[in-house]
């Protein structure tokens, strides 16, 4: 079997699949409602989000709950994104998209009618944004499996880096919303997102394609378990997430602003200036997701990771040495700069490496096991910051980061092929696969294929 052709155990007739793989991803109607809709719940999370924190701020003046809501809130979603990637394997995606849509916008709607009454407490505040958060674990590995059933292998690293637009753009413009909407009124921001999640359950009901699950054979238990035993047995996704958790660990977004805000604060800057300064290391995420897709075309796979992978440990030598302020942001933006590029480039990996029908636990899987490092590296980042300054903070930033990338070293990594030389088969117990293109699992790619 060619990488073009459909992989065995879908439903879709092959005069249909050439006819998907034949057109533009522009053109693919039902992936772009698809992003046009999670855009519309990215936007509409991100402005809840940094209204919780205000919002506690303003009725109790505590920022101790305000940082518990937020711990709890990223705990909640890393554990039920593994609740969520079963769900997606056992049910029609569509549905369970919509009903976290509607759900959050139950909650949400309910939350604005609390406000409006003046009857806002720290346990309210703590219960809704718990249940927004269960349904994003929920909703998260749904919306990226469903990615698969819409676009051809072929087009799986433009799809994926088009998501990643989506997510930093969300990032940067949903704090100012919610912090401008707040300033009017208490629950606006929550209203607001509301109507994003209406938008987006509305946008969802365009998509025409069908979204079920292959149907279990006899006897077949899709376990949850079986999400990270499929990754632990691939070699090159398991060599991936072991990079990505130890990154993440040393470079996740809450614990590098940590450092920079308590640095920048040691050094006697302003919050004016520590404000920027966060502004120039953000800006590099949503230049990365502007050039994923460009970059990903020309650049070989095994390039761009080894890449990625070596930059972190540098960058955290350097943000160790140098002196100023700027210069901490404009290297703390090279290093987000690397993150758009490298996760649309894994999920794409992940998303032609395994079958359809457990998408969903994988990426339930490695949602977990990359967001469940995060909080060890605040906390560590913090920690070590109290007992012994920037300097020591940065070092072991280094440290974790270096020994994160080793594994890109292995001659797996160093010989991938792109993305869609690696089909999946119908057995997911076939998940062994060796180091070069030519024996990819389910391909008979040419020689000529790898870039």
């Amino acid at each position: 079997m060619t990488v073009s052709e459909k992989p065995p155990g879908t439903e879709e007739a092959p005069q249909e699949a050439e006819a998907v793989a034949e057109k533009p991803l522009l053109r693919n109607k039902d992936f772009q409602f698809l992003w046009t809709s999670e855009a519309f719940a990215a936007m509409a999370k991100e402005t809840a989000e940094v209204a919780y924190p205000l919002l506690i701020l303003a009725t109790t003046g505590s920022a101790f709950y305000a940082g518990a809501v937020g711990s709890a809130q990223l705990i909640t979603t890393s554990v039920m994104s593994i609740v969520g990637g079963t769900l997606a394997d056992r049910m029609d995606r569509r549905l369970l998209l919509i009903a976290c849509n509607l759900v959050r916008v139950a909650l949400l709607g309910l939350f604005c009618l609390i406000i409006f009454a003046d009857q806002v407490n720290y346990p309210v505040v703590f219960g809704i944004a718990v249940g927004s958060a269960v349904c994003l674990g929920i909703s998260n590995p749904t919306g990226l499996a469903v990615i698969k059933q819409l676009v051809p292998p072929s087009q799986l690293t433009q799809a994926t880096a088009q998501n990643q637009i989506r997510y930093f753009a969300a990032t940067m413009g949903g704090p100012p919303i919610g912090g401008s909407l707040f300033g009017v009124a208490r629950a606006f921001p929550f209203l607001s997102a509301a109507i994003g999640f209406l938008v987006s359950t509305v946008l969802m009901l365009f998509i025409r394609k069908p979204l079920k699950v292959e149907q279990a054979a006899p006897g077949e238990k899709r376990n949850t378990a079986e999400g990270f035993r499929i990754l632990a047995k691939q070699p090159v996704l398991r060599l991936l997430i072991l990079w990505i958790m130890g990154s993440n660990m040393a470079f996740t977004h809450s614990g590098v602003f940590l450092a920079l805000i308590a640095t920048a604060e040691s050094r006697g800057a302003s919050s004016t200036f520590t404000g920027m300064l966060l502004s120039i290391a953000g800006i590099g995420g949503l230049v990365g997701s502007l050039i994923a897709g460009p970059v990903m075309k020309k650049v070989r796979p095994s390039t761009l990771f080894l890449a990625a992978a070596w930059i972190g440990p540098v960058a955290a030598v350097l943000l160790a040495n140098v002196s100023g302020l700027i210069p901490l942001g404009l290297i703390v933006a090279c290093v987000f700069l690397r993150g758009p590029i490298t996760s649309a480039l894994f999920l794409a990996y992940l998303a032609a490496m395994v079958p359809d029908k457990a998408q969903g636990r994988v990426l339930g899987a490695v949602m977990f096991m990359s967001m469940i490092a995060a909080p060890v590296g605040v906390f560590l980042i913090g920690t070590i910051f109290d007992q012994a300054g920037p300097v020591w903070v940065f070092t072991t930033m280094a440290v974790i980061s270096g020994l994160a990338a080793l594994p890109t070293l292995s001659p797996r990594i160093r010989k991938l092929a792109p993305p869609e030389a690696y089909t999946d088969t119908a057995d997911t117990a076939a998940t062994a696969e060796p180091a070069d293109a030519s024996d990819a699992p389910g391909a008979q790619t040419k020689q000529g294929d790898s870039r």
